[in-house]
């Protein structure tokens, strides 16, 4: 069993600030949220990519997933060249307990025709249920044409590969205020050393911490120091450590992991560099994740935020999110400035079905075109598709994500807790940092977790 996607959990968490902060926060960077004028429906595709699947016109194929309105428009829309080449139609549906419906709708036997997956963790579960279906020879041939290995590898089961990926986000982010450092002479830096090296300088500089900091979500809180050990657990210890982590095949005690959390605490367990305009270290286990980055704003009490994409959603309005704006985020580096671990999450289109027009649709969802497509008519979305062009993405936060996963240098890692049972990655984890952030030891801390891994 494995816990509710971080996708899902975020998505409920912003959902009181998504409404001002990702339209106005990104408007300001020449954006306006997804597309009202249909503008993909107008672009004219190869139609004759589909004329192999046959007569399709009057099929339909439907979609289960857990984006709901507004942010479901950009999927229907980008969904309507195919339907204008081969006469399906796409039957959306959008539901907040996807990750509950979907395994309850799969276990009886009704499941939907493609579901929209945001974890690796569920779709084994999927898969396991025995009503999915391996992916179509062309949607593989795509994935390798089009994606770097280590996505096909997540949605791999047994040797089987079943689903192309969709969306991708990135975590690996610092946030920042670019006229902050332009002032204070501040560069961005570009290995863990320089990262720490600029922290203790704005430290001496006076005035203000370095680091604000908040892991507090209701029921989840925690979650955002998981994303912090993730990061750090690859920087420190390299990709295969960490694949070998995730799936405990080394304790969460052991030497790797230790020295990941310790890492974590070099920073948000230093007085003299949390938390900024919040209070001391104790204050980030009572601090919402919204609130904990909006002091870089301000200018005058704390300078670095590390969050995912997304959050550029949460910034006020009329907030300037741009490398030239009032807020901008930079890649969370590694030890050296030629390593480029890279830490995010994503989704993928597994199907339930073998009818023709749901293979063609498939393919569909698998090439640059689509994810081009989508691209033109979405806001805050980008795709790991090397065939994206950065050029369709509509704000600088996109586009500086899409950057950083089409690196050819980058080494792309799936959130870890997504992975892990749910007793760990969604429980224990959480909890034990959380104890941890507020005085319990690090020993104590992966002990308590390795303990509670199920046997």
């Amino acid at each position: 069993m494995f816990g509710q996607s971080r996708s899902q959990r975020l998505r409920g968490a912003l959902a009181g600030t998504l409404g001002l902060g990702l339209v106005v926060g990104l408007a300001a960077c020449g954006g306006s949220g997804d597309s009202d004028d249909d503008s993909t429906a107008k672009q004219s595709i190869d139609c004759s990519q589909f004329s192999s699947y046959g007569d399709l016109k009057g099929k339909k194929v439907t979609v289960f997933a857990s984006i709901v309105t507004p942010e479901d428009k950009a999927y229907t829309d980008s969904y309507k060249p195919f339907e204008d080449c081969t006469g399906v139609d796409i039957v959306y549906q959008g539901d907040k307990s996807f990750e509950t419906q979907i395994l309850v709708q799969a276990k009886a036997g009704n499941p939907p025709d493609i579901a929209i997956v945001p974890q690796p963790g569920l779709l084994k579960q999927l898969v396991a249920t025995g009503k999915a279906v391996e992916a179509p020879a062309e949607v593989a041939a795509n994935v390798d044409k089009f994606w770097d290995k280590a996505w096909r590898g997540y949605a791999t089961v047994d040797g089987k590969f079943y689903a192309a990926p969709s969306g991708a986000s990135v975590k690996s982010l610092i946030w920042y205020s670019p006229t902050e450092f332009k002032e204070k002479g501040y560069q961005v830096p570009t290995t863990l050393d320089q990262l720490k090296e600029l922290s203790d300088k704005i430290a001496a500089d006076g005035g203000r911490k370095p680091w604000c900091a908040g892991i507090a979500s209701g029921e989840a809180t925690g979650w955002p120091i998981t994303d912090w050990m993730e990061d750090f657990m690859l920087r420190l210890n390299g990709p295969e450590a960490y694949d070998k982590w995730v799936k405990h095949e080394i304790p969460f005690n052991g030497p790797e992991s230790t020295a990941a959390l310790d890492g974590v605490g070099a920073y948000l367990k230093n007085d003299k560099y949390v938390n900024g305009g919040l209070g001391d270290v104790k204050s980030i286990a009572t601090t919402t994740f919204q609130d904990a980055g909006l002091p870089i704003v301000d200018g005058n009490t704390c300078s670095l935020h590390r969050q995912a994409s997304f959050y550029a959603a949460n910034f006020p309005k009329g907030t300037k999110v741009a490398e030239d704006g009032d807020v901008f985020a930079f890649y969370l580096p590694g030890k050296d400035a030629s390593s480029k671990p890279v830490l995010g999450g994503g989704e993928f289109n597994l199907a339930f079905a073998d009818r023709p027009e749901v293979k063609a649709f498939q393919t569909y969802l698998s090439t640059d075109t689509w994810a081009n497509n989508k691209a033109k008519v979405s806001q805050g979305w980008v795709s790991a598709n090397k065939g994206i062009d950065p050029n369709n993405l509509s704000n600088p936060i996109d586009k500086l994500a899409a950057k950083i996963l089409l690196d050819p240098n980058t080494v792309f890692r799936f959130d870890g807790s997504d992975q892990m049972p749910a007793a760990i990655g969604s429980n224990a984890f959480w909890k034990q940092t959380t104890s941890w952030i507020t005085g319990q030891d690090t020993k104590t801390t992966v002990d308590n977790i390795e303990n509670a891994w199920p046997k």
